[in-house]
């Protein structure tokens, strides 16, 4: 099971009357999520994950945030090799990395999950529009719309109903559980199946982590709050596997859009080490005082772990905090209890600077601005 490396006052009162609030909250659903988990559903998803493989060499994930980032953290940190290669879109309004993605792709067969609640959010609209192009043009329009399948809401929106319309294959947003949250649900679980994950495998890590994995969430987000109160504003995620890169990326926005509100929070960076001790050693080492490491510790070889204990070693005597996460094991069970870990890690933390980790209003400011510009 996880483990961390920290013995923070908990005020277990306290502490316990979160975990309910968490588990009440109308955006919990994630909570109970892996031993609840629609039996259906998930053959459906495995079901769509063998017609992709069967079909086509790429598939094409449109999707911006919660949408791709923890779906992509864990296929970019496991490499499978059995599934179809995974080609990413949507995430920005670059048309050079928009050309880039279609030019990935060329003339090899390929199919497009495109994942949006709405459907309206810009990004992943453009993308979609030349992707579903490309396809007819490739197949014709009827072959083009069974190569589509649409993650989005269950009843409502411009995507769902396109989806009706033309008969694409739907997969669920579920409204209880929001993009940061649902790496677990349809919105993660179709692309990792389809790239060769074991999805059996992540819901049973994430599954026994409902239990185990409260009471080092508890130590965690309780020392996070004791640093953020002694000024500690900056957590440092550092690994030490250049392939969990998007592991951290999903981490930053987990606690930054969970936390980031009425001016509370602590802002969640990350680096890779061996590697970034070549460009930020020096600040690490010596830098401002006002932040804190966190050390996601994977299984590693015998010299990429000597890099981990000089790192804790040095730092630690350079003035800086440094926690411990230790991760059990690097493969899919592993990283389903990770994930559940995190979760409800930021979910506890949140409560405890005094926000509602699920709702993200200031991300609205800046797509009413690019609106009113376009």
């Amino acid at each position: 099971m996880i483990a961390v490396n920290c013995s923070p006052e908990i005020d277990m009162t306290q502490a316990e009357g979160i975990l309910k609030e968490i588990a009440r909250d109308k955006m919990g659903g994630w909570v109970e999520l892996p031993r609840k988990y629609d039996v259906g559903e998930l053959a459906r998803v495995k079901e769509a994950a063998k017609e992709i493989q069967e079909s086509s060499e790429v598939l094409v994930c449109i999707g911006i945030g919660g949408s791709y980032l923890g779906h992509r953290a864990v296929i970019e940190a496991l490499r499978p090799r059995s599934g179809v290669e995974i080609v990413y879109a949507g995430n920005s309004l670059s048309k050079r990395e928009l050309d880039w993605a279609l030019e990935q792709v060329g003339d090899r067969d390929f199919s497009v999950n495109v994942i949006s609640k709405s459907g309206t959010t810009l990004e992943p609209a453009v993308a979609f529009g030349e992707f579903k192009k490309k396809l007819i043009e490739k197949y014709g329009e009827e072959e083009a719309y069974s190569r589509i399948y649409a993650t989005t809401d269950a009843k409502k929106g411009a995507l769902h109903d396109e989806a009706v319309a033309c008969g694409y294959t739907r997969f669920v947003v579920p409204d209880n559980i929001g993009g940061r949250y649902s790496v677990l649900t349809s919105v993660g679980m179709l692309a990792m199946a389809a790239a060769g994950v074991d999805i059996d495998k992540m819901l049973e890590g994430a599954s026994e982590a409902v239990e185990a994995a409260v009471e080092p969430a508890l130590k965690y987000a309780y020392m996070r709050h004791a640093l953020g109160a002694k000024g500690y504003d900056t957590e440092v995620f550092a690994s030490f596997e250049p392939c969990a890169m998007y592991f951290n990326e999903w981490l930053k926005q987990l606690f930054g859009e969970s936390e980031g509100k009425n001016k509370q929070g602590v802002l969640p960076t990350a680096v890779i080490y061996s590697t970034d001790l070549h460009s930020l050693g020096q600040f690490m080492q010596d830098g401002r005082r006002n932040l804190w490491e966190t050390i996601i510790d994977y299984p590693t070889d015998e010299m990429n772990a000597k890099v981990v204990t000089a790192v804790r070693i040095a730092h630690t005597e350079g003035g800086i905090p440094v926690l411990n996460i230790g991760v059990p094991s690097f493969n899919e069970k592993g990283f389903g209890e990770l994930v559940y870990f995190f979760e409800l890690a930021c979910a506890i933390s949140a409560k405890l600077f005094g926000v509602n980790p699920f709702d993200q209003p200031g991300v609205e400011a800046y797509k009413a601005e690019l609106n009113r510009l376009l």
